[in-house]
């Protein structure tokens, strides 16, 4: 066993043993699998019989598959919260209406709209009104999906405790594609994956039909997800056969009801690998006749299916370049087979390759920026958030902003690849909310990234918003019940960007863990400090990328030597006696050109750089004074990587304050976690600062412990067999 864990171990006997008393509980209490969706028993009396007056009778209108849903999770969650107290009702006695608007009375759909612009089919109006001396909630939309959304709202209110009385909201998304990216293979391994295997169980398919995949897509709707893409960007062409189609077309069919679009990853050169045809060129008129004859294929089984999902020319997969092509090239041939039939093109910005002797966060930027304008209607551009690849802290990538006549399509990575996969508590509601407030100034002051993303800068046509899934076939969905909050989250927001993350931290632990005002508090105030403390241990002041090498896993400052550069910890830190950071200034490989004004001028001086990136632009010395503390560089980069291991002890300290309220199997398994997550914190600290020593040359700051081993100790620690690794 890895010395490193035996502690962690030896707590977790302790702390299992001391719930023996409880033992009943934990073999049957709280796995997780409810999610957020709990529904638990409301037991305060009074705001049970506040509730169940107002919703003591229900009615559902439509009689479509989404209506269905609509009674099944009404009939579940009134029956959990208010102990059957709720009824499904006749229309004229229901306290609750769930209708679409056009199967509204006149008179009630003038009074309930007055003002508002139904201007999606997904807009949905929560609307509290009087009726014979009678108080009534209405949930209404242009369609039965609205309605869903609608319900869910609703439900979310009543499980988070808010009043319900003379309700007025109306819900528009911002984003119109809110999409989980699935980075799973068709033999259920995940890519990046931390929570056990793929959920879809590709061989049983299509007969065989988990509940699971119906409280997959109960969680989506809940948050306003309306969109998987079931495969790898890494594609397997066969899911482009018709064996595997008819799985997919399963899938599809268990979603649909819940509002959910399926889409696929294909691989570009599936016309030679599949098709039987010499070549994939996407200018050659057999090969576009190809994609079409397949799209027809798909839409013949699947009449609503969202489009594909592209990785090209990245990482060694086959794209429109091995032909001389371009990427718009390579998109608007797939978008020309799919506008037929309404589907859209997903084409991921993720390139870079060590041929063209060009720094690797100024690639994307070069690669795309030139073919602005170029791309068909239907293609949405997928950027990651930073310009290199899903660190825990880069600044926003310089696309945004930067292709005004092409929607960019944010891409943020849900499960946690170089966040400490499912041991890490990290709540990323902060990191999402601090990217998408970012000012790219493209059009002056107030471009912000979210503008860009939800269209309203440039007056897209289209928007979208993917999220690299976290999710697995472990009983709590997310390897870590902590990390539910993130998928959470991600939906939240990509419904609404303006929702604060603090916000939608104290929604999902109402839901989630607990009812109690002090634990909420608590926990709320865990989550939000969670992201900050990560990035103290892992790469402060604008470190990144020095993760192990391959899987990822732990620290590998030292990586070096690999089959390029780019893959290297070196290659990013380039530490040296003199200093360490990276010059991406004018004086060095000048990144900030890919910048607007003014933001280009302030990342360009180490004066003005903010210091959360100060070493992702500056190579400095290490007496260089940071502004914020007067430490030099060294001392405070020490002072970051100690902070943060302290403040991940302070986590689990203020965790097992929690136990009186939160359920004890879910206190147990959490525990756990919270014992890895320090052994690991101390490991990332001891052996970044071990080895930036070997360069700074210099003592710890005074009142520090030294780290626990020499440093190659740290070097020699293997993990061949870490989960989630890659093809």
């Amino acid at each position: 066993m890895n010395k490193l864990k035996v502690t962690g171990v030896l707590a977790c006997i302790v702390l299992l043993v001391s719930h023996l008393s409880h033992a009943s509980s934990i073999l049957s209490g709280d796995d997780g699998y409810r999610l957020w969706l709990k529904y638990d028993y409301i037991s305060h009396l009074e705001q049970r019989a506040s509730y169940s007056q107002q919703l003591s009778h229900w009615h559902v209108a439509g009689n479509s598959s989404t209506d269905k849903v609509i009674r099944q999770e009404l009939t579940y969650a009134f029956s959990s919260m208010l102990g059957n107290q709720a009824v499904d009702s006749q229309q004229g006695d229901a306290s609750l209406l769930v209708a679409n608007l056009a199967e509204l009375p006149e008179a009630l759909r003038n009074n309930a709209t007055d003002g508002k612009e139904f201007k999606t089919d997904e807009d949905y109006l929560i609307y509290g009104f009087s009726e014979n001396g009678q108080k009534k909630v209405l949930i209404t939309g242009k369609t039965d999906v609205a309605t869903l959304y609608g319900t869910y709202h609703l439900l979310r209110l009543v499980q988070t405790r808010q009043s319900i009385v003379s309700l007025n909201i109306f819900s528009s998304p911002k984003i119109s594609v809110r999409v989980l990216n699935h980075w799973d293979n068709l033999d259920r391994h995940v890519e990046r994956g931390y929570a056990g295997q793929s959920i879809w169980d590709w061989h049983k398919l299509p007969e065989l039909i988990y509940q699971r995949y119906h409280d997959y897509a109960r969680a989506n709707a809940s948050v306003g997800i309306n969109g998987t893409v079931l495969n790898n960007v890494n594609a397997d062409p066969l899911i482009l056969t018709p064996q595997y189609l008819e799985k997919v077309k399963a899938l599809a069919e268990v979603f649909r009801s819940y509002g959910m679009k399926v889409y696929l990853s294909v691989k570009f050169s599936s016309p030679q690998l599949i098709g039987g045809l010499e070549t994939s060129d996407p200018t050659k008129p057999e090969v576009l006749a190809w994609w079409k004859q397949k799209s027809k294929e798909i839409y013949a089984e699947i009449p609503d299916f969202g489009g594909f999902l592209v990785k090209a020319n990245s990482e060694g997969q086959p794209g429109p370049g091995d032909f001389g092509r371009t990427h718009a090239q390579g998109a608007n041939m797939l978008a020309e087979a799919l506008a037929p039939h309404g589907g859209i093109v997903m084409w991921r910005a993720f390139v870079y390759a060590n041929e063209k002797n060009e720094e690797r966060s100024k690639q994307a930027y070069s690669e795309f920026k030139p073919l602005d304008g170029k791309f068909l209607p239907n293609v949405l551009v997928q950027v990651k958030n930073g310009p290199i690849d899903f660190q825990p802290r880069e600044p926003i990538s310089p696309l945004f902003g930067a292709t005004p006549n092409t929607p960019l399509m944010m891409e943020f990575q849900i499960t946690q690849e170089y966040l400490g996969f499912s041991t890490h508590n990290v709540y990323l509601g902060p990191m999402y909310k601090e990217v998408l407030s970012t000012d790219t100034y493209a059009k002056g002051k107030g471009s912000t990234v979210a503008k860009v993303v939800d269209g309203s800068l440039f007056q897209n046509n289209i928007s979208g918003m993917a999220g690299v899934s976290n999710i697995g076939s472990d009983r709590n969905w997310t390897g870590n019940v902590l990390l539910q909050s993130n998928w959470y989250a991600f939906g939240r927001l990509a419904w609404d960007h303006e929702l604060s993350s603090e916000e939608i931290a104290q929604e999902w632990t109402q839901m989630t863990l607990t009812q109690n005002t002090q634990a909420v508090d608590k926990i709320v105030n865990l989550l939000m400090s969670s992201r900050e403390t990560t990035v103290n241990y892992m790469t402060p002041l604008g470190l990144h990328h020095i993760m192990d090498e391959g899987h990822h896993y732990g620290p590998g400052p030292w990586i070096k030597d690999l089959g390029r550069e780019d893959w290297t910890s070196v290659y990013y830190h380039k530490a040296d006696e003199q200093g360490i950071g990276f010059d991406r200034s004018p004086s060095g490989v000048n990144a900030v050109a890919q910048y607007h004004e003014p933001l280009r001028s302030r990342l360009a001086d180490p004066s003005t750089t903010p210091e959360e990136f100060l070493l992702w632009f500056h190579h400095l010395p290490w007496d260089y004074s940071i502004k914020s503390s007067g430490r030099s560089l060294w001392n405070e980069l020490v002072h970051r990587y100690y902070q943060g291991a302290s403040e991940v002890e302070e986590m689990a300290k203020q965790w097992s304050e929690l136990q009186p309220w939160i359920d004890p199997l879910l206190f147990a398994q959490q525990t756990m976690v919270f014992n890895i997550h320090q052994q690991e914190a101390k490991w990332w600290r001891d052996a970044c600062v071990s080895y930036f020593q070997s360069f700074a040359k210099r003592p710890l700051p005074d009142g520090l412990t030294p780290p626990a081993h020499p440093l190659d100790y740290y070097q020699n620690m293997k993990f061949p067999n870490a989960p989630g690794r890659g093809d």
